[in-house]
């Protein structure tokens, strides 16, 4: 069973360079812990995510852990130029000696990128033909690319990843239509949606999978991402959580209350409370006991073999995610499994 943690990086109370401090010191903990994975997200102009050139965190991170591996989750590909990402994911892979995790993706945010002069509507296309540049560029000497967005004859190839032939993909997943591509390019998911929708994506990757002939053990990871509050009482956890998750939400729906719009999605709009989202099982806050059986009720239901935790979400002190954490590691970590499911004859 493998655990990773997901980090919006959202700011809370303070300055920017305490908050870097302590974040790292929360990454070394989770290295300690024998996490699998650390993701951090990309956003811009918002609170919900100050790391909006994620690789110069990773790069600090590859210098200050060990076991860890850890990516963008997910690099929003439409706002970089494919050949300068390129350079830099196979710097981050060779750097780390193979840790990186390759995300993927076009933008949520139609909001944040219109920022960057990047119209909505055209950032799927773009996507594609980004994501063909930089996995043709990093499994040749010499690029060649004639795409409608990008274009590019004979560019000599100096870079190359540490992994063969590619770091591995991740891509935030929702929606049915979006598995045969998972599956075709052998993509790690993770979605935040509830357990039964998250089975219905999960039976479908698996069925497909088995239909193209791989063997069952190597399927990717499956996972989904949940607040995360450990403490001695579910009284002590619950008023933790409360103080985070308030601030966390109102950084989330910033930007779409500030230009009047509704999510695209809106299965992606957290509940107001975080007593609705743990209704939802969306998340969780109490002691070791419940939050072990709720984390191995959402990887049942859900059909998973991965789960991201959210430790460390808007106002919650670092101190307290470190005490989250360490009752987590000892207490909640040692007893998940991942889901039993049927294989697909």
């Amino acid at each position: 069973m493998r655990l990773g943690i997901f980090d919006h990086m959202d700011r809370g109370a303070g300055s920017l360079d305490r908050f870097f401090a302590d974040r790292m010191r929360l990454v070394e903990a989770y290295d300690r812990a024998g996490f699998y994975a650390y993701h951090v997200a990309e956003h811009h102009a918002t609170p919900l995510g100050v790391a909006p050139s994620p690789g110069i965190w990773l790069a600090a991170i590859a210098e200050r852990t060990t076991r860890l591996r850890f990516g963008a989750l997910v690099y929003l590909l439409p706002l970089y130029h494919p050949l300068k990402l390129l350079e830099e994911i196979c710097m981050l892979d060779q750097i780390s000696r193979g840790r990186l995790l390759l995300g993927v993706g076009r933008g949520i945010s139609p909001i944040e990128l219109r920022y960057y002069g990047i119209d909505p509507t055209v950032a799927p296309a773009m996507f594609q033909e980004a994501l063909q540049v930089i996995l043709r560029g990093m499994t040749s000497k010499e690029l060649t690319f004639e795409g409608r967005y990008y274009q590019y004859k004979e560019v000599p190839m100096e870079m190359e990843p540490y992994q063969k032939p590619h770091p591995p993909l991740w891509y935030g997943i929702g929606r049915l239509d979006a598995v045969p591509w998972a599956v075709q390019h052998k993509v790690n998911v993770v979605g935040n949606v509830a357990g039964p929708r998250m089975r219905s994506l999960t039976d479908r990757y698996r069925a497909e999978w088995a239909a193209a002939g791989h063997a069952p053990e190597d399927i990717p990871l499956m996972g989904v991402g949940r607040h995360v509050v450990v403490a001695e009482t579910d009284r002590e956890a619950l008023e933790i959580a409360r103080r985070g998750y308030g601030k966390w939400r109102d950084s989330f729906l910033l930007l779409w209350r500030k230009h009047n719009m509704q999510l695209p999605n809106p299965n992606a709009l957290f509940p107001e409370t975080f007593e609705e989202a743990e209704a939802e099982g969306r998340a969780v806050a109490g002691t070791p006991d419940k939050v072990h059986h709720f984390l191995q009720r959402t990887l049942d239901d859900g059909g998973l073999n991965y789960l991201l935790c959210r430790f460390a979400f808007g106002d919650i002190e670092a101190d307290a995610v470190l005490n989250s954490l360490d009752l987590f590691t000892r207490m909640v970590k040692p007893h998940l499994r991942e889901a039993r499911v049927e294989v697909p004859a």
